[in-house]
């Protein structure tokens, strides 16, 4: 007989409010081959892409989608070429984008985009940082090339819309391991106030002029920039606020970005999709377990912390509904977490 699993999925790209946007369901239990491990799960957190694609992925005829890409559980069992992990290792990982998500009590994850849980974090801890880790690293030390230690010292670190997951695990990394000078945006007292608590140098507000901000703290046109959202509304400060030559991060979607705007200074462009290792199995695709690990240790270290912004109760449709509903207005701090099942 079939073992069945809770899970939350949809099979209509459907708005919110819709009640079968999101629906407690039950699937069968998968079986691990291969490089798979078969999770259970015990937490999970909430991203922006699991919002997008609720909305506008269809999961195709008679099909269920599951959505959650951040998780942290239990190995219960291995497919038959999996080296890293054993029945009962606590993991966290971001998934794959083209595979089940986490909003279920089982699922598959190639154990070369998983890693070992911290030690130092319960489960909805570490829920919280996978997926937000993984980008940031990719994009500060892959990306723009950025390097631990004193190698940038006098540099300077523009991250735009810096309080959210992302912005959060990415003013730690820069603060903590590089000698770079971090600069954070945010519009809301709390958010300023978190972003000064996770040791951002200083801290301004990107629905006024970034250009005139930074040249009133003196420090004039930066090195680098990282825009984490609403890339396309700030485009013209940003490029204003490089310095020749410098670089120029993204991670967002816009539906326009005059690329021509950055000639005149040379600037160069640089994209991060944490997602692209595991859709195309690249070579280096496990080089997302090696990150996971360190960033696990840096937090046992004290270095890093978690980055859980809000709790909200168990793993079900219906708290899902809420937790994307708070994604969808932009007004999250950290990140978002559920925790176990009904």
């Amino acid at each position: 007989m079939t073992q069945m699993m809770k899970a939350i999925g949809y099979q209509k790209a459907l708005p919110l409010l819709e009640e079968e946007s999101l629906t407690d369901i039950e699937l069968p239990i998968p079986e691990p081959r291969g490089h798979d491990v078969l999770v259970e799960v015990k937490a999970v957190a909430v991203n922006p892409v699991d919002t997008k694609i609720r909305a506008n992925v269809e999961p195709g005829e008679d099909s269920w989608k599951v959505l959650g890409w951040d998780a942290a559980g239990i190995v219960k069992a291995v497919g038959e070429s999996v080296s890293a992990f054993k029945p009962g290792d606590s993991v966290w990982y971001a998934g794959d984008l083209t595979r089940q998500g986490s909003n279920a009590e089982y699922q598959l994850v190639d154990e070369r985009i998983a890693g070992c849980k911290p030690d130092s974090l319960d489960f909805a801890s570490a829920a919280a940082m996978p997926l937000t880790a993984i980008t940031a690293w990719e994009m500060l030390f892959d990306r723009l090339n950025i390097r631990s230690g004193q190698e940038h010292k006098g540099e300077t670190l523009l991250i735009i819309g810096a309080a959210g997951g992302v912005g959060s695990v990415l003013v730690q990394l820069a603060r903590k391991l590089t000698s770079l000078t971090v600069i954070a945006t945010a519009s809301r007292l709390e958010s300023q106030a978190w972003l000064e608590q996770l040791g951002a140098h200083y801290v301004i507000d990107h629905k006024v002029s970034l250009s005139e901000q930074l040249r009133a703290l003196g420090i004039g046109e930066v090195d680098h920039v990282v825009s984490l959202n609403h890339t396309e509304e700030h485009l013209d400060e940003i490029i204003a606020s490089l310095k020749p030559q410098g670089q120029f991060g993204l991670i967002d979607d816009p539906e326009t970005l005059n690329v021509r705007s950055l000639k005149s200074k040379s600037l160069s462009l640089h994209w991060e999709f944490m997602f692209t290792r595991s859709m195309y199995e690249t070579e280096d695709m496990a080089d997302q377990q090696k990150l996971l690990n360190e960033v696990a240790a840096l937090i046992d270290q004290g270095v890093l912390k978690s980055t859980l912004g809000a709790h909200m109760g168990s793993i079900s449709a219906a708290n899902l509904r809420l937790a994307h509903e708070k994604l969808e207005t932009g007004s999250t701090i950290g990140k978002i977490v559920l925790e176990g099942f009904e």
